[in-house]
């Protein structure tokens, strides 16, 4: 027996005047997750957990077969991992998002998208000249890109900080970095001097004086959150007794995959955004399944949409991780094997954010008797799904033994 897990990240949603009072998942075209649903099993399941973020880590974490209760210590180190980025004993690893401000509000928290060329050139120029013993930029993909404090610098993870893609539209002044404790204020200090110094040759950087030229959002700011320190999790192997693949063009899905030890693999094209590889991905899937028991499909591009509020892109994406991830396994495979369809939260379009709500899965085999769901959507699985409400790290040995 193969198993699968495809995610289309914060693909649910709200209902929208816009469309009838559907959801983008109701209105969109998706016979191959209608199919799952109609002839698998489907429930409901909470993928945020009581004191932790509303944040993709957590959820994928969970998704993945790991209370993130015990395993979750930041976002941030997660995506580090993925980046080769050692982080010792007293280190701990923030995310440093290019973002655009305007009018001492936050506009843009990816920059437009900027490059992976553009943002490796600024985040250089940053470590140039932000950069010390203790103080490491490293360039990630885009706009998400990470920051190191090692232990020489006496770093404190006693931080409250805010996620720019909950804040836009809100003003940087009260929603930068807060001391928990008065033992983190030197470090609150150092964060929020480096993001403010930043922001004052940013906006006359070369790449930023070329991207307002050519009307696109400059990345004038810099953001950081996502703190934490070396995670610490079993194998996926020994947890659950499988070798697996991972595919993501994410860091922070790459770094989870590479710390619970399964094959993490690059698909040429795979952007997190909806120009993705998404038949790259599909294919690359099947193929890992030749070797291994497990893949773990993962497509940020219906989460951006969410965060855009951008209907029409949200559409786009559900659709196309239909007919060109989902659909396209489907096709590759033989009988012989068990899926799970979810997504990992909602990012609704008229909020732009993650929300708590449960989401709606459907498990796929042939052996499983199907209950009365006939289509992949919010509603119908919350009425007619037969399965009682489950936290999402619990679902793993649920698509293995159920």
């Amino acid at each position: 027996m193969k198993y699968i897990v495809v995610v289309p990240d914060g693909m649910t949603d709200h209902p929208i005047e816009e469309l009838g009072l559907r959801t983008p998942l109701e209105a969109a075209e998706t016979p191959n997750m209608d199919y799952v649903a109609k002839n698998g099993v489907c429930g409901q399941a909470k993928t945020f957990y009581t004191g932790l973020p509303y944040d993709s880590s957590i959820a994928n974490m969970a998704i993945m077969g790991y209370d993130p209760r015990k395993y979750f210590t930041g976002r941030a180190p997660l995506e580090a991992a993925n980046m080769g980025i050692e982080l010792g004993a007293g280190d701990i690893a923030l995310r440093c998002n290019l973002i655009t401000v305007a009018d001492g509000k936050i506009a843009d928290f990816t920059a437009g998208h900027i490059s992976n060329v553009e943002g490796g050139q600024i985040i250089r120029e940053l470590n140039n000249r932000l950069g010390s013993d203790g103080i490491e930029f490293h360039p990630g993909v885009s706009y998400r890109n990470i920051l190191v404090l090692r232990s020489q610098v006496k770093p404190s993870l006693d931080l409250t900080f805010k996620q720019p893609h909950d804040i836009v539209g809100e003003p940087v002044a009260g929603n930068m970095i807060h001391a928990k404790k008065k033992s983190a204020q030197d470090t609150v200090k150092r964060l929020n001097n480096m993001m403010e110094t930043a922001s004052e040759f940013l906006a006359d950087h070369e790449v930023n004086r070329r991207r307002v030229e050519e009307g696109m959002n400059p990345a004038n700011w810099i953001w950081f959150w996502g703190a934490g320190s070396k995670p610490m999790m079993p194998s996926f192997k020994e947890s659950y007794g499988m070798d697996g693949s991972l595919i993501s063009a994410v860091d922070l899905l790459k770094g989870i995959g590479k710390v619970i030890k399964l094959k993490v693999l690059d698909v040429k094209g795979a952007t997190g955004y909806i120009d993705t590889n998404y038949e790259g991905k599909a294919d690359a899937a099947v193929e890992s399944l030749e070797e291994a028991d497990f893949t773990y499909v993962h497509v940020e591009a219906t989460d951006e949409a969410g965060h855009e509020g951008n209907i029409e892109h949200k559409i786009k994406a559900i659709e196309d991780v239909d007919k060109k991830v989902l659909g396209r396994i489907m096709d590759k495979m033989d009988d012989d094997y068990a899926l799970l369809l979810m997504p990992d939260h909602a990012t609704p379009i008229k909020i732009k954010k993650h929300t708590n709500e449960p989401v709606p899965y459907a498990i796929y085999d042939r052996h499983r008797k199907p209950d009365d769901v006939t289509k992949f959507t919010e509603k119908e699985i919350k009425e007619k799904g037969s399965q009682p409400p489950i936290e999402a790290h619990k679902l793993m040995n649920k698509l293995k033994n159920a």
